[in-house]
C-alpha cells in the first residue's frame, strides 16, 4: 500500500498532475492558489518539463492553446479573476476541439473580491462564461484527496473527449492540508504512449512517406454551414459526455427521506458533517454531492424524489448558482430552498442543522 502523504490541496493537485504526465504547465500567480505555481515551478524541470510563468493570465491560456495543439498534456491553473481572463482562451480550445486542464482555486468575488473561499464561480464554468456554443467537463472536489485524484481524471477525459476540463476548486481546499495516496507516476514511455495517441490530429513535424500529414488546428470557420456543421459535432460530443462522465456521491440516501441536501466541494462537508449530528438524533436527512457541476446529475437529484420527499435543500458558498440547476433537475415536483453565505465566510454546522430543522 502506497504511503500517504500530508500535503496542501494546491501542492497535492501539482504532484498528481505531473504524475499523470503533465510536462507543459503555464501560469500566472494570484492567490489562494499561489502554492499550485510555485510547486510547479520547482518541480517541473526536474521531470523534463516546461515551466513558464506567462506575463498575464491571457498569455498563459494561450500557450495551452499551442502545447494542447502538439498534443501534449498541458495545464494551466489561476483563481477567480484571473480565470475571468482566460474565458476567451478556454472558448478557442473547445472550438478547436483540443484537450487542456484548467484549475480553479475560487475566491470571493465579484471583482477582486478577496482571498477566501467561495463557489461563486459556478455560473462561468458550468455555463460557459466565454463566447458561442460550447462546454467544459467540470469537476468539482472535496477533499484533498479527491483533489488530487481528479487531476488524472482531468488529464483522461480531456484526452477522450479532446476537449477542457476545468476542476472547480475554492481558496479553502487549496490551502487545507490531509492526507494523500498518490497514484503510481507515469514513466516517460507512458507518456510518450499518450502523446502518440494525439498524432492522427496534432502539430507535428512533417515528414515524407505513411507519417506525411498536414493537421490544421483552428476554430475558425467564414463558411456559416461548415461552422454549423462543426458546432453540431461538438454538441454531439457533448450529449456522449452527459450519458458517459456524469458522476455524484450519495450520503443516507433512502426511501425515508423526507429532507434531502445538495451541496458540492467543500461545502458539501459541512452538510454532511450537519446531517451525521441529526442521524444522531433520529433525523433522515440525505445528501447528493455532485463530483461532475457539468455535466449535472439531474437524474440522480431526480430519481431520490421519492413519494416522502417535502422538499430539498441546497447549500452553496454563493448567492444561488447551483440551486437553479437543482431546480430543473426536480421540474416542480417539490419545493427546493437555498441557504448560502458570501464574502468568504463559511457556515458551519451548526447553521445547516438550523436550516434543515426549520424544514423537518
Amino acid at each position: 500500500m502506497a504511503q500517504k502523504v500530508l500535503m496542501k490541496g494546491n501542492e497535492a493537485v501539482a504532484e498528481a498532475a505531473i504524475r499523470a504526465g503533465c510536462r507543459l504547465y503555464f501560469a500566472y500567480p494570484i492567490t489562494p492558489q499561489s502554492e499550485l505555481i510555485e510547486y510547479m515551478a520547482k518541480m517541473m524541470p526536474k521531470v523534463n518539463g516546461t515551466f513558464i510563468q506567462a506575463e498575464s493570465e491571457v498569455a498563459a491560456i494561450n500557450m495551452i492553446y499551442g502545447a494542447s495543439g502538439c498534443g501534449r498534456r498541458a495545464m494551466t491553473s489561476s483563481s477567480s479573476p484571473g480565470i475571468s481572463l482566460k474565458q476567451e482562451g478556454i472558448s478557442y480550445i473547445a472550438g478547436a476541439k483540443l484537450p487542456a486542464v484548467i484549475v480553479n482555486v475560487q475566491r470571493g468575488g465579484p471583482g477582486l473580491g478577496d482571498i477566501q473561499p467561495s463557489q461563486g464561480d459556478y455560473f462561468q464554468a458550468t455555463k460557459g462564461g466565454g463566447h458561442g456554443d460550447y462546454r467544459v467537463i467540470v469537476l468539482a472536489p472535496n477533499s484533498v484527496q479527491e483533489f488530487a485524484d481528479m487531476a488524472a481524471d482531468a488529464f483522461d477525459l480531456a484526452d477522450k473527449y479532446r476537449n477542457p476540463v476545468m476542476i472547480l476548486a475554492d481558496g479553502l481546499l487549496g490551502q487545507m492540508m490531509e492526507p494523500v495516496e498518490f497514484k503510481i507516476a507515469k514513466t516517460d514511455q507512458e507518456i510518450e504512449e499518450l502523446n502518440k495517441q494525439h498524432y492522427d490530429w496534432c502539430m507535428r513535424p512533417n515528414v515524407d512517406g505513411e507519417e506525411r500529414h498536414h493537421h490544421e488546428i483552428n476554430s475558425l470557420e467564414l463558411d456559416p454551414n461548415v461552422l454549423e456543421k462543426h458546432v453540431l459535432s461538438l454538441n454531439e460530443t457533448y450529449k456522449k459526455i452527459e450519458q458517459n462522465e456524469t458522476s455524484h456521491e450519495e450520503y443516507n440516501i433512502n426511501e425515508d427521506n423526507e429532507i434531502f441536501c445538495v451541496a458540492f466541494g467543500t461545502a458539501s462537508r459541512i452538510v454532511k458533517s450537519a446531517i451525521t449530528e441529526l442521524k444522531k438524533k433520529g433525523h433522515n436527512v440525505g445528501l447528493i454531492r455532485p463530483r461532475t457541476v457539468w455535466p449535472f446529475p439531474s437524474e440522480a437529484i431526480n430519481r431520490a424524489i421519492t413519494g416522502k420527499v417535502r422538499k430539498i435543500l441546497v447549500f452553496e458558498l454563493n448567492l444561488g448558482q447551483m440551486v437553479e440547476d437543482v431546480q430543473l433537475s426536480v421540474n416542480g415536483k417539490v419545493p427546493v430552498d437555498f441557504m448560502g453565505r458570501v464574502g468568504g465566510i463559511v457556515f458551519t454546522p451548526d447553521e445547516v442543522i438550523k436550516k434543515i430543522q426549520e424544514s423537518l
